[in-house]
């Protein structure tokens, strides 16, 4: 995959490849030994956070804080601690209680490995970790307090009912039934896009980012979120399950509220395109330190998975 090269002729593929190894090799470390106790839960939680998958919130972190002047040392732990909310709530979403997923990145979903209440406690037990790496002085030294409180709140916020859990409930509740397109952009506003806006805040705040710049940062975000789901309904529809790595077609089995269903594949498309223009517009007044973030919002609708 090379959509452009940046500034130094590196291209996209190679610049996620990079700091998607950083981040992981720095959750292998937040993890802690694999023969901690209980080792059934410890494998579950390695299971998925190890089970592929782009980095792509990570590193919208990472991105941000470079783009406003910050350095990796900087987020590292916050990008991690994002990448363990989302995998929990993938682990999570897969249950037969929710979506009743059996595969997740190509590989059977966690439940399907480890049970359903292993797979709920290893949910609960990242959740966790992710909020105990955010809250660690000892590793978030370099941060000054004020904005370490803001970053917690800031994913707390995009997590919770507010974010994350409500979209997700929205999602389940309006299952069979019809709901406008204003619910729809609400339900995936907060399911997806709350944690992709909250990846690309956090980063500009740790970075230095004045409020203008942030204001900027967090347009870029709102609008890469929600194309970010868009992109999902339209590869349930068009994808293939070697390429999205999981079942296709369950949106309409289901009878889901997506933007194909309710106002046809191209104007979902042309709907997406329009929101990653924007998103690059937003970065006008920033320099090449942002291609980034404007590679990344242009791979998010041509990405495969």
């Amino acid at each position: 995959m090379i959509i452009k090269s940046l500034k130094n002729n590196i291209p996209l593929s190679q610049y996620i490849d990079k700091y998607k190894a950083i981040i992981e090799e720095n959750l292998l470390r937040l993890l802690g030994p694999s023969e901690i106790t209980p080792v059934t839960l410890y494998q579950s939680m390695h299971y998925s956070l190890f089970a592929g998958g782009k980095r792509i919130r990570s590193i919208l972190c990472i991105a941000s804080a470079e783009a406003v002047g910050g350095a990796i040392g900087d987020v590292i732990h916050i990008a991690s601690a994002i990448e363990m909310i989302h995998t929990y709530s993938l682990i999570h979403d897969d249950l037969p209680s929710m979506d009743n997923d059996d595969l997740r990145r190509g590989k059977p979903t966690n439940h399907k490995v480890f049970g359903e209440a292993t797979a709920i406690l290893a949910g609960d037990a990242l959740l966790t970790l992710a909020f105990t790496t955010l809250s660690d002085i000892s590793v978030l030294s370099n941060i000054p307090p004020e904005k370490a409180l803001h970053v917690i709140n800031e994913i707390a916020l995009s997590s919770g009912h507010y974010g994350m859990v409500g979209g997700q409930q929205i999602d389940m509740e309006s299952q069979g039934k019809r709901i406008d397109i204003s619910s729809l952009e609400q339900m995936h506003m907060k399911k997806t896009g709350a944690l992709i806006r909250a990846s690309v805040r956090s980063g500009g705040i740790v970075g230095g980012a004045a409020p203008p710049r942030l204001l900027a940062l967090t347009e870029y975000g709102e609008n890469i979120g929600h194309a970010f789901q868009i992109a999902d309904d339209i590869l349930d529809v068009e994808g293939s399950i070697e390429d999205v790595g999981k079942t296709i077609g369950k949106d309409i089995a289901q009878n889901k509220n997506t933007y194909p269903a309710m106002i046809g594949l191209d104007e979902s498309k042309a709907l997406e395109k329009s929101l990653i223009d924007r998103a690059i517009e937003a970065l006008n007044d920033f320099d090449e330190s942002a291609d980034p973030l404007r590679m990344i919002a242009k791979y998010i609708v041509e990405r495969k998975r």
